[in-house]
């Protein structure tokens, strides 16, 4: 599976702008790519709350349905992130978009400290069948606890996508993190971080990765701004679990009520 990893430096609040870098990715992306990834809120930036009522959008807004256009004119799939407005709600999504539409939709369950109180919380986890892979996604500040990785490996994922947001002083965290979401759960997993300043002052870390299911670095960016091209060896999900298999071998499952989808979509709904 061939996966190019986005890593760009947006404006906060200027989806326009944010917007056009994206599909300039799309248009550019090698014929062979199955999926590209995004940075975390790359459509929208990160919004303050005042922000949030101007710039926010729906799942059937212009931008979302620009990048579709795109994703059904190069045959390609996409996951991008965007402040999400929800009736009077507001969530931090990320989406899995197909020629096919919207495949998976996953609201951040776990906020930073500075979204709370603006953002509510996500209220499941989420996984698809695609391409004959079981793929979830992942947001940020979720992957510094392990639950949220391995409720996904308990809905069966073998791929985990992280649209990430993360500055410094926390790169490091987030290379440690991801390192140890892949291996304890023996899938593999791909982040792709913002870098360059925003309008607060936060300097973004960059480091986006691709790491293996045996925790290893695959590829990993440095602080500028790319477009790489990344290859999973799917047979390395096998090899991992050759020997042994934590999931299998755990002995305190994760609560929640389990939802299968006629669409082969499952949900670990959070209690």
């Amino acid at each position: 599976m061939n996966i190019e990893l986005v890593q760009l430096a947006g404006r906060d609040g200027d989806t326009a702008y944010n917007l056009d870098r994206v599909l300039e990715a799309i248009a550019t992306c090698a014929g062979d790519t199955d999926l590209l990834v995004f940075p975390e809120t790359c459509l929208t930036g990160f919004l303050s709350a005042v922000q949030l009522a101007e710039c926010a959008e729906t799942l059937d807004g212009p931008s979302v349905q620009a990048v579709l256009q795109q994703v059904r004119e190069r045959q390609v799939a996409v996951v991008i992130g965007l402040a999400e407005r929800a009736g009077e709600h507001y969530y931090n999504s990320s989406l899995l978009l197909t020629p096919e539409g919207i495949a998976l939709h996953y609201r951040k369950t776990h906020l930073w400290p500075s979204e709370r109180g603006a953002f509510c919380p996500g209220d499941r986890f989420t996984t698809v069948l695609w391409k004959g892979l079981r793929v979830g996604i992942l947001i940020c500040y979720d992957i510094e606890l392990p639950e949220t990785a391995r409720a996904l490996a308990q809905l069966g994922a073998e791929l985990i996508i992280v649209t990430n947001g993360n500055m410094d002083p926390y790169g490091p965290v987030h290379r440690t993190a991801i390192m140890a979401r892949a291996q304890e759960n023996q899938l593999f997993a791909v982040m792709v971080n913002r870098v360059g300043e925003g309008d607060d002052g936060l300097v973004f870390a960059g480091g986006s990765a691709a790491i293996d299911p045996f925790g290893q670095v695959q590829w990993e960016a440095g602080r500028e701004a790319c477009q790489q091209r990344v290859s999973l060896d799917l047979h390395q999900l096998k090899a991992s679990r050759r020997d042994y298999h934590y999931l299998s071998d755990r002995r305190l499952p994760l609560p929640g009520e389990q939802v299968e989808h006629p669409d082969g979509r499952r949900e670990l709904l959070i209690p």
